[in-house]
């Protein structure tokens, strides 16, 4: 579960937006949130709060926006076409996170969004997209010469959106995180529609990947073991999932990852002769195995869960 807003985006101080408000000294220098208090408030009252930012806070000093609350999160997506409409003149905008929501407001896997194509299409010089959830997320290819960083943070993400992000032309993203999440919750995507992302060829910038938050961890990570992008990658993350020894081991039998500055393998279910051998293997590589895990047993079965599900 995600319990925590984020209190800073892309080394910006989050401030949440009010009509009204005293602007900072300095209006470029935070990420505005947007945000309406009533989970099931009128449309038109998230667009008034979109509005007012418009005419309240110099456009150039709009530079990242934070997607909080919109009003029945549950049913409506986030309101991609207000931002849409806006990039004529929001065009010093940088980035942007959609749906910075915890638990308590709506559950990873019930955030409900739709297309998201258009935004990318919108703002060319965008540099960093989040978006948390995964329920009717849709994406199209597209070439995006801006994006530097690319997040999906899910408890279930669509396999046609992992197919899209490796027909997507990216020549400037740098870190891209896929949160996979599980089947139950709409966690559909295969190895065959992660191909794309793991062969690398259309992200050559690409140094920080994340194919996390898995529970089918182990067939990532015996994926990943031969994947032509991991060459060119500085940190590789496969934390938060169900990583058991059997995808420990099929990532220390494949391509050589001693390249890597950082292996993140948090939150996993190894063994300690396993986490001995991942560390003995590596020298020189910062490997988190922080968060260990164990297997629940009910009723003499096991159950292994992804550090985000619901």
């Amino acid at each position: 579960m995600i319990r925590s807003h984020l209190s800073s985006f892309t080394g910006l101080p989050v401030l949440p937006f009010t009509p009204g408000m005293t602007l900072p000294d300095d209006p470029s220098a935070v990420a505005w949130r947007l945000e309406v208090e009533d989970f099931e408030a009128d449309p038109e009252e998230f667009a008034a709060l979109v509005a007012a930012l418009r005419d309240e806070v110099p456009a150039d000093a709009v530079r990242a926006l934070v997607i909080g609350e919109w009003g029945s999160a549950y049913e409506q997506a986030p309101p991609v076409d207000l931002l849409v409409e806006a990039a004529q003149k929001w065009t010093s905008l940088r980035a942007v996170f959609l749906a910075d929501l915890v638990s308590e407001q709506c559950e990873i896997s019930w955030l409900t969004h739709g297309d998201i194509t258009p935004l990318l299409e919108a703002y060319p010089s965008l540099e960093v997209l989040w978006v948390r959830g995964g329920n009717e997320l849709r994406l199209d290819p597209v070439r995006h010469t801006g994006l530097r960083e690319l997040v999906f943070q899910t408890g279930g993400l669509p396999g046609s959106v992992a197919a899209a992000v490796g027909g997507c032309d990216l020549p400037a993203l740098e870190r891209l995180e896929l949160w996979l999440g599980r089947q139950d919750y709409g966690g559909d995507t295969t190895r065959a529609e992660l191909a794309d992302v793991l062969a690398g060829t259309r992200l050559p910038a690409l140094r920080h990947l994340a194919v996390c938050n898995a529970e089918f961890a182990d067939r990532i990570a015996e994926a990943v073991a031969a994947a032509p992008v991991v060459r060119q990658l500085e940190v590789l993350d496969l934390s938060k999932g169900v990583l058991t020894d059997v995808g420990a081991e099929a990532l220390l039998a494949g391509q050589p990852l001693t390249h890597l500055r950082r292996l993140d393998l948090h939150h996993s279910f190894l063994s300690g002769s396993a986490r001995e051998r991942v560390v003995a293997a590596l020298p020189g590589v910062e490997v988190d195995l922080s968060d260990p895990q164990t297997a629940e047993v009910y009723n003499d079965r096991e159950y292994r869960f992804t550090a985000v599900g619901e």
